[in-house]
């Protein structure tokens, strides 16, 4: 099985799927040929929901956790100390930011105070 892979990077952009992908189709258009790979000889992929990530900035984990698990995403704590108090820990920094989206079941990285 053939696999391609393709780096596009610009300093230029806020988000890269807007910009990527058309350059991306151009490139393989041009590149499939050659290769001599049927362009209609495609997998089915199956769509994965895109959910807008909620604000947790501000507060404590144990909220966080319970927003995100409602939204269908996970919490992942950079840096946690051993003993960790969820009720009282307020969240200092998360990434992706409020407003990003990302695929249902992802990950939300935050740091805290």
């Amino acid at each position: 099985m053939l696999k391609l892979s393709l780096t596009f990077c610009s300093d230029k952009i806020h988000q890269g799927g807007g910009v990527a992908a058309p350059v991306g189709g151009q490139v393989f258009s041009e590149i499939l040929p050659y290769l001599e790979v049927n362009q209609g000889n495609t997998e089915e992929v199956e769509e994965v929901e895109q959910i807008e990530t909620p604000d947790i900035v501000g507060k404590t984990i144990k909220e966080a956790e319970s927003i995100l698990k409602e939204s269908g995403l996970e919490l992942e704590i950079e840096n946690a100390p051993e003993e960790l108090d969820k009720e009282n820990t307020l969240i200092k920094e998360q990434t992706p930011k409020a407003g990003i989206k990302v695929n249902k079941g992802g990950k939300i990285y935050i740091t805290i105070e």
